[in-house]
């Protein structure tokens, strides 16, 4: 009886073990597909919108922007084709004071323009110092190119801590994550890329695609996701335009 008793304590803790495991596997998946871990922080403290609740049915584009000047064109001539003016274009400052033709046409084309940081690279392998250096360069060189000065910023690679929201901040930017991230720069092809987008449209959604040279299916992808947020009567707006003057949903940052 004690034998058969060992037996089975010995499976149960192998079970147990592998239970646990699978869960931490499970959870390190998690947070690594939403590439931001979320955490609490007291009231009042600096968050990063991901979200806005507004009143109507509105829905952000966004697009990050940091190398290569190829992809970019075919996106800003669909929307220019289709009248969607109001969507962001987050840019790196060092890609905007290498393409200040494409950036002049950004704006010509009546686009809003967001911060992705200067060097696009990660802040939160950065210093203090170097974070707040280097979301001032960005905002300098930007303004530079494109006679418009950023408050929105988007951290490189979406990564940031209680710090960089503290520092930006102060140097009154708001930081900019996403509620559709749609992976594009995966090119998961056109149809996948519809599907993330329109399965989860809402209104207040802040949606992620990308406009550097390596994505290859996000302009096919927008033509029927253009058409079908329209026909399900959003109204495609700024992050600014989004975040104005409503209860922003914020991530919570320790």
């Amino acid at each position: 009886m004690n034998f058969f008793w060992v037996i089975n304590g010995t499976r149960f803790k192998q079970y147990l073990i592998i239970l646990v495991a699978a869960f931490f596997a499970a959870l390190i998946a998690f947070v690594e597909g939403k590439d931001l871990a979320v955490f609490e922080t007291k009231d009042g403290e600096p968050r990063a919108i991901y979200k806005a609740e507004t009143k109507g049915k509105k829905i952000a584009l966004t697009f990050d922007v940091s190398w290569g000047d190829k992809r970019i064109h075919e996106i800003l001539d669909f929307l220019k084709k289709e009248k969607v003016k109001d969507v962001t274009f987050f840019l790196s400052g060092e890609w905007a004071e290498r393409h200040p033709d494409i950036v002049e046409k950004i704006v010509k084309n009546g686009h809003e323009i967001g911060s992705l940081g200067y060097r696009y690279k990660s802040y939160t392998e950065m210093e203090n110092a170097q974070v707040r250096k280097d979301i001032l360069t960005a905002q300098q060189k930007i303004k530079e190119v494109s006679d418009q000065t950023t408050d929105l910023l988007r951290p490189p690679n979406g990564h940031f801590d209680k710090d960089v929201l503290e520092i930006a901040d102060k140097l009154d930017h708001t930081v900019v994550h996403w509620s559709i991230n749609t992976w594009d720069w995966k090119n998961p092809g056109p149809e996948k890329i519809t599907e993330t987008v329109l399965s989860r449209a809402d209104s207040g959604e802040i949606v992620l695609f990308h406009a550097s040279d390596s994505v290859k299916h996000t302009r096919k992808a927008l033509e029927t996701i253009v058409d079908e947020l329209r026909k399900d009567g959003y109204e495609l707006v700024t992050v600014g335009e989004l975040v104005a003057n409503t209860d922003s949903k914020s991530t919570e940052i320790k």
